[in-house]
């Protein structure tokens, strides 16, 4: 797949995430925050054009998987995001695609892209965590947990990193028991592949109906909400609420 294709399907996946509607919890296009608001993830959606377009270009190129740079690219994309909007609205999006577009760049099928998302996770360097870092420090991302062990808000951190030869893989493994973006990262991408993108697809193939974009992007959120409690609601308001969540998706998807 071409990289031009590459950051354009990333580019869309963005848009059509923030745009699906209704989606609970979420912004989307008739639900704005406090702290953002829906034309801060389509802007984001835009400037991260180059950046995926790089990131699925240099990994044709490149002949050692660890030179893939993923955590200069995610560091990348967030940075160049910060510069138009003053929220995060992409770092988790990010952590996602960038791993992604470089696994379809080098894959010869579809079929080859989620081994190659593991290939490459598992090839990530020192740097590439150091860059992680800084990405979630320019973001400043809230609900990261609490950890002793290479505390991403540690002063220390970037040199506790190098000092203890931490991969980027390394650190996302450390939490992968309590996140889910870092589960996924670190045990390539089961929910991306395994449930969301059987779901959006099959929906999207046998489906007719003329909004049928915005409900697969619907249903796809829901159906993985039902089959898997979000983290981030577990690290706010406990298990017992994010898997209350989960039921009540479980109970609409019934209907």
């Amino acid at each position: 797949m071409e990289a031009k294709e590459i950051a354009k399907l990333a580019q869309i996946a963005s848009v059509l995430e923030v745009s699906g509607w209704p989606k609970p919890g979420n912004v989307h296009r008739t639900r704005n925050f406090d702290d953002m608001v829906f034309q801060d993830f389509a802007i984001s959606a835009v400037v991260i054009g180059s950046t995926m377009e790089e990131v699925a270009s240099q990994a044709k190129e490149i002949d050692d998987l660890s030179k893939a740079e993923l955590g200069r690219y995610i560091f990348q994309a967030v940075n160049e995001t910060n510069r138009w909007i003053e929220t995060n609205t992409n770092l988790g999006i990010m952590m996602m695609c960038i791993p992604i577009a470089a696994a379809a760049s080098i894959s010869d099928s579809f079929d080859e892209i989620q081994e190659n998302v593991g290939r490459l996770m598992d090839a990530t360097t020192v740097e590439d965590a150091v860059n992680l870092y800084d990405a979630i420090n320019v973001a400043d991302a809230g609900g990261m947990g609490d950890q002793d062990e290479f505390d991403v808000m540690s002063e220390k951190a970037k040199d506790e990193l190098r000092a203890n030869n931490q991969t980027m893989f390394d650190v996302l493994e450390i939490s992968a028991g309590w996140d889910r973006l870092a589960n996924e990262l670190t045990n390539k991408m089961p929910v991306c592949f395994e449930i969301g993108y059987p779901c959006f697809s099959n929906f999207w193939k046998t489906s007719d109906d003329v909004d049928v974009i915005n409900k697969a992007t619907v249903l796809t959120f829901m159906t993985i909400l039902s089959q898997i409690p979000d983290t981030l609601i577990s690290r706010k308001y406990g298990n017992e609420v994010a898997e209350s969540v989960s039921q009540k998706a479980s109970e609409i998807l019934e209907f």
